[in-house]
């Protein structure tokens, strides 16, 4: 018998979103970890945090007799400290820069495809094999720079967001019908943010369509808090929100490590058959995909109506305009 490896699952940006990431990962014990992220300067005092997390994760890990390796490392801005990717079977992007007062979108958008061209380019030298998820945001536009400055194939590189606005819908949904999550079908697609589009024809509750249970106004704001989801969370807490958005990846990373053909909405690559269907090429945004070892092996084909045809096309729209931004900047 041959020895069992671990898979390996790499998180670039150890704030809130990949911290949480790292510890479900070490819980389910579904891989080794390994974190990167940035010192930290106070006065002449450095911090190297990402190292301080992942000896805590261990030692939590350690704690509830869950076997996992959890290591940090302290990169630089310029792309030093990679080297450890080697081996990785996932790499998650959290990376990225908050917009600052008096900053314009231009900078932001400057800001974080400069980052995600540093850790683009690192992934393919050390980590050509694997797959990435990008968390980043705007997650869409983060996605297809990741997606063209990789040179991956399609299906190895996918950004989390309707996995995430889906739970948040469901959460919603269940506290209104006093139902199990479990029983809810539901998806949300198109682009993270305002311009998500709730799939209300397809989503039911043990097979009754959501519409036949939930009058159509207060369907409407159950829709519109969805929406706003992470707004809500912002104001109440003055940050955003990292348990659901770490959950959501985790729920992408172990469909791919075990293989479960789970069908999830995820921002990826449109072309060919795919574009046609869903009327938007060259872009990358959230439809529901087939997730297995392979990342990305099929993406299923939803028909809209009429009125989630209108949201799509505006969500398309959306994410096109983001993505011709970075390309008149000459970000990639």
């Amino acid at each position: 018998m041959g020895e069992y490896k671990r898979p390996v699952v790499s998180v670039v940006g150890a704030g809130n979103v990949g911290e949480h990431v790292a510890n479900l990962i070490a819980i389910k014990e579904l891989a080794n970890v390994r974190m990167f992220d940035l010192a930290r300067k106070d006065g002449d005092k450095v911090y190297e945090i990402v190292k301080g997390k992942a000896l805590d994760i261990k030692q939590m890990a350690a704690a509830i007799d869950c076997d996992v390796e959890v290591e940090g490392f302290t990169v630089t801005p310029d792309g030093e400290g990679y080297e450890p990717l080697k081996g990785s079977d996932i790499v998650v992007v959290t990376a990225g820069f908050p917009r600052r007062p008096g900053m314009s979108r231009d900078d932001l958008l400057s800001k974080n495809v400069g980052i995600i061209r540093t850790i683009s380019e690192r992934i393919a030298e050390f980590a050509p094999e694997a797959i990435v998820i990008v968390v980043s945001n705007p997650v869409d536009v983060l996605t297809y720079a990741a997606y063209k400055l990789t040179g991956f194939s399609k299906n190895k590189v996918m950004g989390m967001a309707g996995v995430l606005d889906t739970a948040r819908f469901k959460a919603f949904l269940s506290m209104e019908l006093k139902v199990s999550v479990k029983n809810i079908n539901a998806y949300v697609l198109g682009s993270h943010g305002d311009d998500m589009v709730p799939l209300l024809s397809v989503s039911n509750v043990g097979g009754e369509p959501l519409t036949k249970l939930i009058p159509e106004d207060r369907l409407k704001e159950i829709v519109e808090r969805t929406k706003f989801g992470g707004g809500e969370i912002v104001s109440l807490m003055g940050t955003s929100a990292y348990h659901a958005p770490g959950a959501s990846v985790v729920e992408m990373v172990e469909a791919i490590l075990n293989d479960k053909k789970e069908i999830l909405p995820c921002s990826i690559y449109l072309d060919g058959e795919d574009a046609q269907h869903y009327s938007a090429e060259d872009i990358c945004i959230g439809v529901p995909v087939k997730l297995g070892a392979q990342g990305v092996e099929e993406v299923v084909k939803l028909d809209f109506t009429d009125e989630e045809k209108k949201l799509w096309e505006s969500s398309v729209k959306s994410v096109k305009s983001g993505i011709e931004r970075i390309k008149e900047l000459g970000l990639i």
